[in-house]
């Protein structure tokens, strides 16, 4: 009862956020620019009115990174959960950790019952699943610390500000979709910021065949439908759905395989770039409750798989 309540509370927060926005500026968020996308229209206005929803077209990649590096990078107050990890990737080698580049296009994001929708915006950053934030030793948050999103889009970036987020305002190639398609074959998408040198390419190459793949797509349902937090003052919500008409027959989701290169937050130094990297284009609706109190969250259980419940045998000293 007590989520419960601090939902409801908090969608009154949005509404109030982005009224505010809405009449202080002369355009209206409703109208959307020039862009032609590809992506398919919101599924789940209608069915959800009283909530953040929307489609999330994305490459979501893995990218295995020394486990020193990863308790490096990650504040030191979070606990890595590798069991966690592991129950879904046992194969995944040893010593290391899977950090996850999310490259997306959110598309048709509305809160229906007060008729409000938002412009089209892209977004691109590094985040760190399977972390230990509220100190009981099984549920899985993920640490999403900076984004390069659409400078256009206003909205998406005081939202995402709003959680503590380090933001880019940025533009994209391309400007409208979630990727475009080389002459080779491959897909290209490419992040770049306005205000400073970060950026974020990824050039993808379709898999034959889905067990060419080292991840299953279980584990990107569940890390993308845990928690997520930037600085833990609030989590954010998002109910990704795999199980949709988006992302079945023709849409199905897509095995890729290819290249990171990125000079972003947290990683320092320069230039990183990353070969063999594994992943998954797939589209998927969602629902999005925002700016909720972390602790609500302790022991959340909507991921769908191991990694986000208690797991027998599993000890809270087993962390990092």
């Amino acid at each position: 009862m007590a989520l419960r309540l601090s939902l409801l509370h908090i969608s009154a927060v949005v509404l109030v956020v982005l009224f505010s926005f809405l009449l202080n500026n002369s355009e209206s968020a409703a109208t959307q620019g020039a862009c032609a996308t590809h992506d398919h229209p919101n599924p789940l206005a209608e069915l959800f009115p009283n909530n953040a929803t929307g489609v999330l077209n994305a490459t979501l990649a893995i990218i295995p990174i020394p486990l020193a590096t990863a308790r490096r990078l990650i504040p030191p107050q979070y606990g890595i959960l590798e069991r966690a990890y592991r129950t879904l990737i046992p194969n995944f080698p040893e010593g290391m950790y899977p950090v996850m580049v999310q490259a997306a296009h959110d598309h048709d994001v509305q809160f229906r019952a007060y008729g409000i929708t938002m412009d089209d915006f892209s977004r691109v950053g590094f985040e760190f699943p399977f972390l230990d934030l509220t100190g009981d030793g099984y549920s899985s948050f993920r640490w999403a610390p900076a984004q390069l999103i659409s400078a256009t889009n206003d909205i998406a970036l005081d939202g995402s500000r709003a959680y503590g987020t380090l933001v880019s305002p940025a533009e994209y190639e391309p400007a409208c979709n979630a990727y475009r398609q080389l002459a080779n074959g491959a897909t290209y998408f490419k992040g770049s910021s306005l205000t400073s040198a970060e950026f974020v390419e990824l050039e993808m190459t379709r898999l034959q065949h889905p067990t060419l793949s080292p991840y299953s797509l279980e584990l990107f349902r569940n890390i993308t439908n845990q928690p997520t937090f930037a600085n833990a003052t609030s989590c954010d919500n998002m109910i990704r759905l795999f199980n949709t008409s988006m992302s079945v027959g023709a849409h199905a989701p897509v095995p890729v395989r290819g290249r990171v290169r990125a000079r972003a937050f947290p990683f320092q130094g320069g230039v990183k770039e990353w070969a063999d990297v594994y992943g998954v284009q797939v589209a998927t609706p969602f629902i999005e409750n925002n700016y909720l109190d972390c602790r609500t969250m302790r022991g959340y259980s909507g991921t769908g798989g191991p990694g986000d419940s208690y797991m027998s045998g599993f000890n809270s000293n087993d962390e990092l």
